[in-house]
């Protein structure tokens, strides 16, 4: 052993070299063909990292004791006293209730790829990747468990995960990755959320942490992105492997791409509208940060993956025409329907508005600041403007009709599209929406459609006030942000609120 190279030694101990003598392999691993992937020899199979399960627990232990001791110093000193503005909170808010339940599917995922894939190799790489996943909800649920203390719309999070309808968009996306083959989910979570698109919510986020004094976070972000760079490599090297066994699997490749990519990214509309409104101090736009790790980042990626005949998705022109829009259209969603939401929203101040000015000249001044000021007109003659209807929603990303024709030229028109399947008519915010409907819709029309729900009474009942009493909504979870509870408490902690009554 002392002989070998680190590739040799690794290779011995994470190599058995088990065939199964009284069942056929077909039995013992019965996903690894049905999707139509061939693979002619799995020792192909390069594990970049070269980690052994001894390295690892060293490795995240050391991890561990670092990040449990910034949280218990942030938690000490009361930390959450030093945020930039109660308001960020809300972003918090939308991370643990939308991304953290996410990670524990992400650790099922990959603990059941680890028992479907008959390469060592693959089953040892999925395998900690697994176990990544659950220590990053363990200590998102920890660092954020502080804000609980002081905020509300933190106390339920797994219930609404289930249950609440602008969840349903993220909880879609994993239910359809979990539901699929081990292939197609390596490619879902793996290659196209983990490689692609993971930088847009991580590093934006964490960022934005930093600008706004929010230290914890900052520090859990960081310790998880330390995983996410061998979970991009698993993702990356999972793809190449297929491209490689067989020229057969390259247009079943494409396929995945072309779907999973599309589903990532209408998943992070809402962090696109998180990163521009939700944060008091902005360190860029969504705009910017799609352009930085998607169109250079991903547009490099596309272009090494090109000898292997994968090319970057058609779809890409309407991200591309999107990313001036996206933000500030679900931020409309959103403000229409906090009501119902645990969490709040607000009509930017003046200062913010100018930044969303600079950040997209050509479209906010043009199109959403007369909407915003017409709301703020609105709220101070007492009337804030709350959606009294259920929204017709996509059938597959499960977005309400809120994205409009700006791919094709008409910002003002909502883009809508329909199919019909076996009598039934099914709606759809976009055409990639529509197109991955149309090739598998026995999967699709399955889906759990929150106002479908409400109408059928599957939620509590007809009214809102029923439909909050069954995900668990409480007073001061939702609703605008003035007003508020958090904002109550936040100004009496500053020593604010006798200002603010005396201005009044």
């Amino acid at each position: 052993m002392a002989r070998m190279t680190l590739k040799e030694r690794y290779h011995h101990m994470t190599r058995l070299g088990w065939q199964p003598t009284y069942q056929p392999m077909e039995k013992v691993y019965p996903q690894a063909t049905y999707e139509g992937i061939k693979v002619r020899n799995w020792d192909d199979w390069e594990d970049p990292f070269r980690m052994t399960m001894e390295a690892y627990w060293k490795y995240q232990g050391e991890k561990e004791r670092k990040l449990y001791a910034i949280m218990d110093s942030f938690a000490q000193n009361n930390g959450h006293l030093n945020l930039s503005d109660a308001r960020y909170v809300n972003a918090l808010k939308l991370f643990l209730q939308g991304v953290t339940p996410l990670e524990y599917q992400a650790h099922r995922g990959f603990a059941r790829q680890a028992r479907q894939f008959p390469g060592e190799g693959a089953s040892v790489a999925c395998h900690m990747q697994s176990l990544d996943e659950l220590r990053h909800t363990q200590t998102q649920i920890h660092t954020l468990s502080h804000y609980n203390k002081y905020f509300d719309g933190f106390h339920d999070f797994t219930r609404w995960h289930d249950r609440v309808w602008y969840l349903s968009v993220p909880k879609s996306f994993f239910d359809d990755a979990s539901t699929a083959g081990p292939f197609e989910f390596i490619v879902s979570v793996g290659f196209s959320f983990e490689f692609v698109l993971t930088n847009l919510l991580f590093v934006p986020f964490m960022s934005g942490a930093a600008y706004n004094g929010d230290m914890s976070t900052v520090t859990f972000g960081f310790s998880a992105q330390s995983d996410e760079s061998r979970h991009m490599t698993l993702g990356l090297q999972a793809v190449k492997f297929m491209l490689e066994q067989h020229e057969d699997n390259v247009p079943i490749v494409q396929q995945w791409i072309d779907k999973w990519l599309w589903r990532g990214y209408r998943v992070l509309s809402l962090v696109a509208a998180m990163q521009d409104y939700m944060l008091p101090e902005s360190p860029m736009s969504w705009k910017e940060a799609w352009e930085i790790y998607f169109e250079e980042n991903g547009g490099a990626l596309f272009q090494d993956l090109e000898r292997y005949g994968i090319r970057m998705p058609d779809y890409a022109p309407i991200c591309a025409a999107e990313k001036d829009h996206l933000s500030h259209q679900v931020w409309g969603i959103l403000y229409n329907h906090t009501a119902a939401a645990a969490f709040h929203t607000w009509v930017p101040d003046e200062r913010k508005m100018d930044w969303l000015s600079a950040k997209y000249p050509d479209t906010f001044d043009k199109y959403y600041r007369p909407r915003l000021e017409y709301w703020r007109e609105l709220e101070q003659k007492g009337e804030r403007y709350y959606s009294q209807t259920l929204p017709l929603i996509c059938q597959t990303c499960q977005i309400p009709m809120g994205f409009t024709e700006v791919a094709n030229g008409d910002p003002m028109q909502v883009a809508y599209r329909s199919t019909e399947y076996n009598g039934d008519r099914y709606h759809f915010c976009s055409d990639p929406c529509q197109a991955i409907f149309e090739r598998e819709p026995e999967k699709f029309v399955h889906a759990w459609l929150p106002p479908q729900q409400i109408f059928q009474g599957n939620c509590g009942g007809a009214s809102l006030e029923d439909v909050l009493k069954w995900y668990n909504i409480q007073p001061g979870d939702n609703l605008d942000y003035a007003g508020s509870p958090d904002e109550q408490r936040w100004l009496e902690w500053k020593g604010l609120a006798a200002a603010r009554e005396a201005a009044e």
